[in-house]
């Protein structure tokens, strides 16, 4: 039988609108009581909330993540002291059965009595703050990509395929051409505008705008995407300005992370806001990894392995990964022979998804030391061939590739 680990404690099922507590203790004799109350989620209601666990002495409470509508809950809590859990939904509804709020609320407040819950990863009030820069930000650099999209179809729907001739229509050379497309100009001023290496595709570029259909609707809306192109742009450098600002407490290891290749200031800004910079809090590297959902998962049974999917793990940070791996791939480093070696019989895709599980474990060992990259020089290629050869010798001997060796 299992021993109950905490006296008085609590579950919160949360909704967008409502708050459903239920507070589970044990009374003198050891027979068990619930409370349940209902409270609306505005701040006074929250504040309420927060005061009525307070008060019956509440050792644990425990909420599940439902969406965004834990966090103002978490945050009322967090502002009485209380020691709360976040956890994941998907640890809990293993048990079928519990249809109502109020059965949810007290099935919460019964896996807390017992410590069967571990709380999930909530970073402080800053990097809390620093998350809904740099995610806000990353949404709008996509906004800026499907803008962009949306310039490149409307000069294909005017006939004029600039795009095919100069595939950034953001650089210098595009965006002069399509200013002086919206003013009218003539050809020979337009072919004027190229600048560096596009300068050798004059005649291309002369043929894709001769005869241009551009009516004055199509001219409108470039202007409109084109402004508001500019515009998210700017917004973009005013929030990599406030992002830089808030970096500045945890400036050391903001540092040494930008020593890993691949890695930037933004995009170290990112990964900090994403995990932090106390690693102690996930255990090992193979922990972290795993909370990260950036390893294959475990699957085993009656001695079968079966299907290894990776599990759901923050979106940002994966993304950010890959773009890291993406990056760090092409340089003179451990990650370009450990890519190499994995995409001949992986594929680009999981090469590179494994080559950001390899950059998730130096993020985690430079916080953990506080020491800037130092590449091992460890050729990975190499590895993989010397541990591969004899398969492809027997396997090529055996189609008759390769002459067959006979032992003298």
């Amino acid at each position: 039988m299992l021993e109950a680990i905490v006296k008085r404690s609590a579950g919160l099922d949360v909704h967008k609108a409502m708050v459903v507590a239920t507070i589970l203790f044990e009374k003198e004799d050891g027979e068990l009581e619930d409370v349940t109350r209902e409270f609306k989620t505005f701040p006074k209601d929250l504040a309420d909330l927060a005061n009525w666990l307070d008060d019956q002495k509440v050792e644990s409470t425990v909420m599940e993540t439902t969406g965004v509508y834990w966090k103002s809950v978490h945050q009322a809590l967090e502002a009485k002291e209380l020691k709360v859990h976040v956890v994941n939904a998907r640890h809990i509804k293993q048990i079928p059965g519990r249809k109502t709020d109020i059965a949810d609320s007290k099935w919460l407040a019964s896996l807390a009595r017992f410590g069967l819950l571990k709380g999930s990863f909530i970073p402080p009030q800053d990097l809390r703050n620093l998350r809904l820069l740099t995610r806000y930000r990353i949404k709008l650099k996509c906004n800026i990509a499907s803008e962009v999209n949306r310039l490149h179809k409307i000069l294909d729907d005017g006939g004029t395929r600039l795009g095919v001739v100069i595939s950034d229509l953001q650089g210098v050379s595009g965006q002069a051409i399509i200013s002086g497309l919206i003013k009218g100009e003539h050809i020979d001023k337009l072919v004027s505008y190229l600048k560096g290496t596009t300068k050798k595709k004059r005649e291309e570029v002369k043929a894709c705008l001769s005869g241009n259909g551009l009516s004055r609707c199509h001219k409108s809306l470039l202007k409109k995407i084109s402004d508001h192109i500019n515009y998210l742009q700017k917004e973009c450098q005013n929030l990599e300005e406030e992002i830089f600002t808030a970096m500045q407490p945890y400036k050391d290891q903001w540092q040494v992370l930008q020593t890993i290749p691949g890695i930037d200031a933004l995009t170290a800004a990112v990964i900090i806001a994403e995990i932090g910079v106390d690693m102690q809090r996930f255990g090992t590297s193979e922990q972290f990894c795993s909370w990260a959902g950036m390893c294959p998962g475990n699957n085993e049974s009656a001695g079968k392995r079966k299907s290894g999917k990776t599990r759901k793990g923050p979106p940002v940070l994966r993304s950010t990964l890959c773009e890291v791996a993406n990056s760090a791939v092409k340089t003179r480093s451990q990650f370009k022979g450990y890519y190499q070696g994995l995409v001949i019989r992986r594929g680009h895709k999981r090469a590179v998804f494994a080559a950001g599980h390899k950059v998730l474990r130096v993020v985690f060992y430079l916080l953990t030391t506080n020491k800037g990259y130092t590449d091992p020089k460890i050729n990975y290629e190499e590895l993989a061939v010397k541990r591969n050869a004899p398969r492809w010798v027997k396997a090529l001997t055996k189609y008759g590739y390769m002459p067959e060796v006979k032992a003298s």
